[in-house]
């Protein structure tokens, strides 16, 4: 599947900030199952953005702005060709063994509740695989999925509202597998879902559990299905605030609030409705 991604995010600020400084985790790999055609990052001042790698290996922008700044636009748009693996992902940049991925962090500790669904979901000696199975039809089935301009919470604070983003959703199955001792990463990406009136809402994330025999599986709990095509994996780490999309800090520039618009479109359906329009 050809999938194309454009996404606007602008930084309103009431009283303009003096310096703005932001790493962005925008732009995805390719691996088996997802080769990059074309990616591009724009933004409306003149700054100089550099290139790197971050410890997980996701391609990092980062850029230095200086003021008065009373609002900054990022945009970015790409094309990507895409592959149903069934969740399965190979040929991955894996700077880390496994391992690293049984570390519980803020955002995936595990409480009473978290322990409770983790050791009475399933027995012991169900297969891993089969396990995280079942624990994505289980968080699917307990959480109603709440929109992105809620905040991300955490897995404990999840559990306790039953309502939760996606990131969140991916957050408590962290907390539970790695209770179970399965290496598990948060995922950060798009999805391509024609049901989804609401631009913002393909923005999306998910969780990928190591799994022997087969290497990294993705288990998406907001949708109760393991990646398919539709599914364009853009960073990963721990949790949510290792894979953010952007993240920085600023000086000066109270009353910050964020416009953000996402567009995930199938290259055909793109093309067809141009020429509607132009028809």
């Amino acid at each position: 599947m050809r999938i194309v991604v454009r996404q606007e995010t602008i930084y309103h600020y009431a009283t303009p900030a003096k310096s703005v400084i932001q790493t962005l985790r925008l732009t995805p790999r390719s691996h088996d199952g997802q080769h990059v055609i074309r990616w591009r990052i724009d933004i409306d001042r003149d700054v100089r953005m550099t290139e790197s790698e971050d410890a997980f290996g996701n391609i990092t922008h980062a850029f230095h702005a200086t003021g008065p700044i009373d609002a900054i636009s990022l945009r970015v748009e790409g094309e990507v060709e895409t592959h149903d693996r069934a969740g399965v992902v190979r040929d991955s940049i894996e700077p880390f063994p496994p391992s690293l991925y049984l570390r519980a962090t803020p955002l995936t500790e595990a409480n009473a509740a978290i322990r409770d669904l983790a050791n009475g979901l399933a027995p012991s000696t169900l297969p891993d695989l089969d396990y995280c199975h079942t624990l994505m039809a289980k968080i699917h089935e307990m959480m109603s999925l709440a929109p992105d301009t809620e905040a991300v919470m955490g897995a404990q604070s999840a559990m306790a509202t039953a309502r939760a983003r996606a990131a969140d959703m991916a957050h408590v199955f962290l907390a539970c597998a790695r209770l179970r001792r399965i290496p598990s990463r948060f995922i950060a990406g798009h999805v391509l879902d024609p049901d989804i009136e609401t631009a913002h809402a393909a923005s999306h994330a998910w969780a990928e559990a190591h799994i022997a025999g087969l290497g990294w599986v993705g288990f998406d709990c907001a949708k109760d299905i393991c990646p398919t095509d539709a599914h364009v994996r853009v960073a990963m780490g721990l949790d949510h605030l290792g894979a953010a999309p952007i993240r920085g800090a600023r000086h000066g520039g109270d009353g910050e609030y964020l416009d953000i618009k996402t567009d995930v479109r199938e290259l055909f359906g793109d093309r067809q409705a141009q020429r509607q329009q132009q028809g």
